[in-house]
């Protein structure tokens, strides 16, 4: 099959035309076109042959959660720990867990035991496997609309195509383990009705997305501003009570609906406890690639050069080991400051402020997709105790942005390509590590180069010139640095332990940089529109 071929090109001329056998949800009113049913086939044949593959133990955290929602009554969901991986998703998602658990258990009795601790066997997995390859079809359906409503529907293809194929999804969800997919569905379904002008669904969709996984906290200050600015208030400026009224009262009642059971049992405090659990430390085990991680980089080589070199900083003992040993815990610093929750919270919301003023001046909907991007982005960069995972809440809807213009498209590249490879660490076994470096690099291969076709610009200055290629070599060095990080553990197996941390360092400074640039350049392009 040649390049122009794949499902993921975009052809020029006439689209696809239907065929006669049409998926036809009444309430989505789709239908496939023969490349996205060649899409969608391909999709689910690929994750089907990934059942065997490793899983973490994420896989371990939701068959627990399936045994507690059904083995417990709801009183007990948030107080159990027979497992040390006790339920910490808002109540939707345990409800979730719940419906899911009940075909579960007519499977196999012993995935919803409580106390049949590490259980995988073939029946689990190929249950659990299987009910993330189909609730993800909710990202298929809704990528399917954005097509259908858009301006310029090739382009709209390629991307829709590229995010419901997304090597994201493929390493956390489908290998890693996780249900990502059909949140990520639920959001985009919600960017969705705010691009049609329905913000009342849109609103509504994100509260319930909220009450699924808390982590989508981080872009509600996008979704406040704009629907209070667009919804909420005339052109003048002045208060309509009635659409205000209508919007609290439809994100209440989604709340009631997710928290009354624990508000009734007096429960909320014990809930919180479990959604927020502020005792970890700033860094991930595995660094985000994100400022704190080139923070904690410059820390570890400033104490070297005190160490050799001697100068006028003072060392914090405490600290020598503790930001560079790759577990959960306190990050304490050597040389420089200390950073506490009430600073990453102060330097989140002064700069989520910036873009959001910027939104309150001009509530269009584009202005919205970017300033919910960087508000995203922002909370990626400068939060406290960021996990990688959570790199996909910048890459999926930066997606949408790629075809905005070349600067956006060099954004998107850059920012994907540090976003996705973040996150191969995550991955450790040999097959796995070939799996995800091949997808993603077939996945790059097919929605770059059509995107790099339609957008390009020619550099018409010095600067812009030499940027390019600075950016450019950055994203060379991609093709050293990833089998390096690959291959180095095996260059020092049985020579002790004191440089097992170097290839996880190397990546997440690395991806650091680029998406920490990728983040100046988004914020940038959107505040000088």
């Amino acid at each position: 099959m040649s390049g122009v071929d794949f499902p993921l090109e975009v052809k020029r001329g006439k689209p696809d035309r239907p065929t006669v056998n049409r998926f036809r949800p009444s309430w989505l009113k789709v239908e496939l076109t023969p490349s996205e049913w060649d899409i969608l086939a391909f999709s689910i044949a690929f994750k089907i042959l990934l059942f065997p593959a490793y899983h973490s133990t994420d896989f371990e955290v939701h068959r627990n959660w399936l045994a507690i929602t059904y083995s417990l009554p709801v009183s007990k969901w948030y107080y159990d720990n027979t497992s040390e991986w006790t339920l910490d998703y808002p109540p939707f998602f345990a409800y979730f867990e719940k419906l899911m658990s009940i075909p579960a258990c007519i499977i196999d009795p012993k995935i919803v035991d409580l106390n049949n601790l590490d259980y995988d066997a073939w029946s689990v997995v190929v249950y659990q496997r299987t009910t993330v390859i189909l609730t993800e079809l909710l990202l298929g359906a809704v990528v399917l609309r954005f097509i259908r409503g858009a301006t310029e529907p090739s382009m709209q293809r390629l991307i829709s195509a590229s995010l419901f194929l997304h090597p994201g999804f493929i390493i956390v969800d489908h290998i890693h383990f996780q249900y990502n997919g059909f949140m990520y569905g639920i959001l985009l379904a919600s960017v969705l009705c705010a691009r049609n002008d329905n913000k009342l669904m849109s609103g509504l969709l994100f509260a319930v997305l909220l009450n699924f996984k808390h982590i989508y906290m981080y872009l509600a200050p996008a979704y406040f501003v704009y629907l209070l600015r667009t919804y909420c208030m005339s052109p003048t400026g002045s208060l309509l009570p009635t659409r205000f009224l209508s919007l609290a009262n439809t994100v209440v009642l989604v709340f009631l609906v997710s928290l009354g059971p624990f508000l009734y049992m007096g429960q909320i405090k014990q809930l919180l406890s479990r959604l927020f659990p502020f005792m970890r430390g700033l860094n991930h085990a595995y660094w985000a690639p994100n400022a704190w991680a080139l923070m904690t980089f410059l820390d570890r080589v400033l104490l070297q050069y005190v160490k050799h070199f001697g100068g006028r900083w003072t060392i914090n003992s405490s600290g020598i080991a503790s930001s560079s040993r790759g577990l959960v815990g306190d990050t304490v610093f050597a040389v420089l400051p200390n950073v506490r929750p009430i600073h990453t919270f102060t330097l989140t919301i002064a700069m989520q402020s910036i873009f959001l003023f910027k939104l309150w001046r001009s509530p269009t909907y584009k202005s919205f997709l970017t300033a919910l991007t960087l508000c995203g982005y922002t909370s990626f960069m400068f939060g406290w105790h960021v996990h990688e995972k959570a790199v996909l809440l910048v890459l999926v809807p930066l997606s949408l942005l790629a075809t905005e213009s070349y600067p956006h498209f060099r954004t998107f590249v850059i920012a994907s390509t540090a976003g996705i490879v973040s996150l191969f660490p995550l991955l450790f076994t040999p097959a796995e590590q070939v799996v995800e470096v091949i997808y993603s690099l077939m996945w790059a291969l097919f929605t770059f180069v059509p995107l790099h076709r339609r957008l390009y610009e020619f550099p018409r200055t010095l600067p812009t010139v030499i940027l390019n290629w600075l950016e450019l070599g950055y994203l060379i060095g991609f093709y050293v640095i990833t089998p390096a990080t690959m291959l180095f553990p095996s260059f020092i197996k049985g020579k002790g332990d004191e440089w097992t941390f170097l290839p996880l360092m190397t990546t997440s400074v690395y991806c650091s940089l680029g998406l920490v640039w990728a983040y100046i350049r988004l914020g940038y392009l959107y505040l000088t529109s």
